[in-house]
C-alpha cells in the first residue's frame, strides 16, 4: 500500500508539472500570435477623409495608405462639371474629419454642400494651394483666328485642370500630405513616407513624358474641352479645344476654328474623352480625313479608377495616344 501511495503521489506531481509546461507553452504561443497580428487601436479610430473626384482620390490614397479611410464624394461615372449634390452627400461630409478638393473652382458645388453638412470640425484641404496657375483669360482671350478660344463670360479666374501636369500633381500631393499631417499629427511618419514614394513615381512619369514628347515641341493638339493647358505648357506644346465647359455643343465658329487648326498643323488625330466628344469629333474627322482617339482627363472613370496606380497608367496611355496623334502611327 505504501508503494502504491507513493506511486500515485509521484504521478500526480508529474501531471502537475506537465500542466504547468503546457499552459506556459500555450501562453507563449498566444503571445507570439499577438505579436504577429496587425496592430489595432480601438481608442484611435481611422481618420475619415472625403475626396471629390478621381485624381484627388488617387493622390490621397497614395499618401494615406491604410492610415485613413478615404471615400470619394462623386460617383466615378459623374464629372465634377455635371455633379448634382444630394442630401446623402452632405451626410458624408457631416461624418468626415477631412475634405480634400482640387480647388480653383473645379468643385463649384462644394460651398453649399459644406454649409449643409453643418460640420464645424471639418478640415478642408485645397490641393491647388501654391500651384502655378494659368488664367482663363490667357486661354480664351485671343483672336479666334489665331486658333485659340474666344473669351466667354461666367468662368472661374483660373483653369482648374492642374492634375494633368505631373509636375503640378507633385505639388498637390505635397499639399495633401501636409493637410493630413495637420489633421492627424501622429500619422506624420506614414504620410511623409507614402507621399515621398508616390512623388518619386510622379517625377519618373514626368521624365518619361518629357522624353517622349520632346520631338514634338511647339506642335498643337486638339481635345474636346479645355482641360489641357497645363499639360501642354509643361511639355512645350499647344492645346486647342472644341467646346468650353459647361457648354457641350460647338458653335459654327468653334467648328471652323478647329478645322483651321487641323489643316494648318497637319494634325492626324482629334482627341475625344471617354464619355464625351466622340460624336462631335466623328463628323469633323470625316470631313478632315483624320482619326479620332481618346485623351482621358480622369474626370470620370471605372470603379477601379480609385487607386493610386490608375493615375500613372492613364497618363502613360494619354502620352502614347498623343504621340500617335502627332505621327499618325
Amino acid at each position: 500500500m505504501v508503494h502504491l501511495k507513493m506511486g500515485l503521489q509521484r504521478s500526480s506531481g508529474i501531471v502537475r508539472q506537465l500542466s504547468v509546461v503546457v499552459v506556459s507553452a500555450i501562453a507563449v504561443s498566444l503571445g507570439s500570435c499577438a505579436s504577429n497580428a496587425p496592430a489595432t487601436n480601438s481608442a484611435s479610430p481611422q481618420l475619415q477623409v472625403v475626396t471629390t473626384f478621381i485624381p484627388i482620390t488617387d493622390f490621397t490614397k497614395a499618401v494615406a495608405g491604410d492610415r485613413a479611410q478615404v471615400t470619394q464624394l462623386l460617383p466615378t461615372n459623374v464629372s465634377p462639371h455635371d455633379f448634382q449634390a444630394k442630401p446623402e452627400d452632405a451626410q458624408k461630409l457631416a461624418k468626415a474629419g477631412v475634405l480634400i478638393e482640387n480647388g480653383l473652382g473645379m468643385e463649384v458645388f462644394l460651398d453649399e454642400l459644406v454649409k449643409n453638412a453643418g460640420n464645424s470640425n471639418l478640415e478642408i484641404i485645397d490641393s491647388s494651394k501654391g500651384v502655378q496657375t494659368i488664367s482663363t483669360e490667357a486661354i480664351q482671350g485671343h483672336d479666334p483666328g489665331s486658333g485659340e478660344k474666344p473669351d466667354k463670360a461666367g468662368h472661374e479666374e483660373f483653369n482648374p485642370h492642374i492634375w494633368l501636369d505631373p509636375k503640378r500633381a507633385i505639388r498637390q500631393v505635397e499639399n495633401i500630405r501636409d493637410g493630413l499631417i495637420a489633421a492627424d499629427p501622429s500619422g506624420k511618419e506614414i504620410y511623409t513616407a507614402n507621399a515621398a514614394a508616390y512623388m518619386q513615381r510622379l517625377r519618373k512619369l514626368d521624365e518619361e513624358t518629357t522624353k517622349m514628347l520632346q520631338p514634338f515641341a511647339g506642335k498643337t493638339f486638339v481635345v474636346f474641352h479645355d482641360f489641357a493647358p497645363y499639360f501642354a505648357q509643361s511639355y512645350n506644346l499647344k492645346a486647342n479645344f472644341l467646346v468650353d465647359v459647361p457648354e457641350d455643343n460647338p458653335s459654327p465658329d468653334d467648328v471652323k476654328r478647329v478645322m483651321n487648326t487641323v489643316k494648318v498643323t497637319n494634325l492626324k488625330t482629334l482627341l475625344a474623352e471617354p464619355r464625351s466628344g466622340e460624336d462631335a469629333f466623328a463628323a469633323l474627322a470625316k470631313d478632315l480625313k483624320v482619326r479620332v482617339s481618346t485623351f482621358d482627363p480622369m474626370e470620370t472613370g471605372r470603379p477601379g479608377a480609385l487607386q493610386p496606380e490608375y493615375y500613372i497608367i492613364t497618363m502613360q496611355q494619354n502620352v502614347k495616344t498623343l504621340v500617335t496623334a502627332f505621327t499618325g502611327h
